[in-house]
């Protein structure tokens, strides 16, 4: 050990266990925390990271600058990332095993090649912990809606704590300069989802008359959007929540004759449209029934309309990896979905449907910083997210998925596209 000065260690949160059972328990594997041990070991030195255990001791030596992961109890997070892998990791942390000065940058490094963390030859270990998902979270027409509350029910009043007046949870796309980084501020968040929504909008052809089918209302702001072009607009939702906030700010616009919105499951959809447009819906559809969710887009798509999807992506070789692992994002924040690559939706639409991707353009870097102001804004206003009754424990995990989701763009392991769909159609 070599020695450091640490940060005074932060008193743990206190963890309801009737909310939080697996948080609040702390498993005991030694066998399993040895091998952890070791590959924190492993991960320290090759990564360059400072890990910083109780008592003013360091793990390992660490450049200067170099990410920190601050341990607090060192035995509690072996003990639950030896069980359950990340999902323990992620456990650990809502916790408060351990912290990080800069959550993001310890994360970005973590998350930058990932396959290179644990050696070759011995993958064949992930079958001890990577679980499957529970087939209770599969988004079934019968569980889809459950799935839907438990992320996006949780209250209006949280997510207009952190997200901008436009009620927009979906990435934003910021001005970029001569380089081209987004310039990313507060203040620009606003006007970047309407530059978001209105190149999506664009990319339907959306404009006075268009019949347009929105899957996926959010709380309201495309519909708003498309209606104020003129087009006649249907929003399906399985958010209560959404479903009345959206109704509510539709009819403050004095839109309620262009725009309606409905609770429906996107299979359930009725009628004949122009135009569909989705934003980040299919990546909470989960791959069985991406088949039928594209499907669905095709049944009602009018001959020689459009479908225009924004989606995260990541790499195929890494979905295909990650689709049958059950992982803390998909435990505590999203159930039963997963995130496609460009490539699956292509495929898919070409064996399903008579839909073709045509165009797709990313801008991952722009979803970043999205993330980034949605997180500081979000630890800001703690007291506020407290006074809605989320304890510290929902608070820490909400920080590390912000921070995780953020780190996964900056490092290229997730993306985001904007997809057009046409197809080519059968002349008699």
């Amino acid at each position: 050990m070599t020695s450091t000065v640490s940060q005074p260690v932060t008193s743990a949160p206190a963890v309801d266990p009737a909310r939080w059972p697996d948080v609040a328990r702390v498993p005991h594997v030694p066998l399993r925390a040895a091998v952890a041990g070791r590959l924190l070991h492993r991960v320290a030195a090759r990564r360059d990271l400072r890990v910083e255990l109780p008592g003013s001791r360091t793990l390992h030596p660490a450049p200067p600058g170099a990410p920190v992961l601050r341990l607090h109890h060192p035995r509690a997070f072996l003990h639950r990332v030896g069980e359950s892998g990340l999902i323990g990791f992620g456990e650990s942390y809502q916790a408060g095993d351990w912290d990080s000065p800069d959550l993001v940058a310890l994360l970005t490094e973590l998350a930058t090649a990932p396959e290179t963390l644990v050696p070759t030859g011995t993958q064949w270990l992930r079958r001890f912990y990577v679980q499957r998902p529970p087939s209770g979270e599969l988004s079934t027409a019968a569980n889809a809606r459950r799935n839907i509350h438990r992320h996006y029910d949780l209250s209006n009043d949280l997510f207009a704590l952190f997200l901008d007046p436009t009620m927009t949870y979906s990435s934003a796309l910021f001005p970029t300069g001569p380089d081209p980084e987004p310039k990313a501020t507060w203040n620009g968040l606003a006007p970047a989802q309407h530059r978001k929504i209105d190149r999506l909008l664009d990319l339907a052809n959306v404009g006075s008359g268009t019949r347009l089918l929105e899957i996926g209302t959010g709380w309201g702001e495309l519909a708003l959007r498309a209606a104020a072009r003129g087009a006649r607009v249907v929003s399906l939702t399985l958010s209560e929540e959404q479903l009345v906030l959206a109704r509510r700010r539709i009819a403050a616009a004095g839109q309620e004759e262009r725009a309606e919105v409905r609770l429906c499951d996107y299979r359930a959809a009725e009628g004949e449209y122009d135009a569909v447009v989705s934003v980040e819906m299919i990546e909470a559809v989960g791959r069985p029934f991406w088949p039928e969710y594209l499907a669905t887009l095709d049944r009602v798509l009018a001959p020689g309309g459009r479908v225009a999807l924004q989606s995260i992506t990541m790499p195929h070789d890494r979905m295909l990896a990650s689709s049958r692992t059950y992982t803390w994002i998909l435990k505590y924040i999203f159930p039963g979905g997963l995130i496609p690559s460009v490539r699956a939706i292509t495929e898919t639409a070409a064996r399903h449907t008579r839909l073709r991707v045509t165009c797709a353009g990313a801008y991952g870097p722009h979803y970043a910083e999205t993330l980034r102001l949605w997180r500081e804004r979000f630890t800001e206003q703690s007291a506020q997210v407290a006074a809605l009754g989320f304890d510290e424990v929902f608070q820490r995990m909400w920080e590390l998925y912000l921070a995780y989701s953020e780190a996964g763009f900056r490092t290229g392991y997730l993306d985001v596209h904007q997809l057009l769909l046409t197809r080519e159609e059968v002349t008699a």
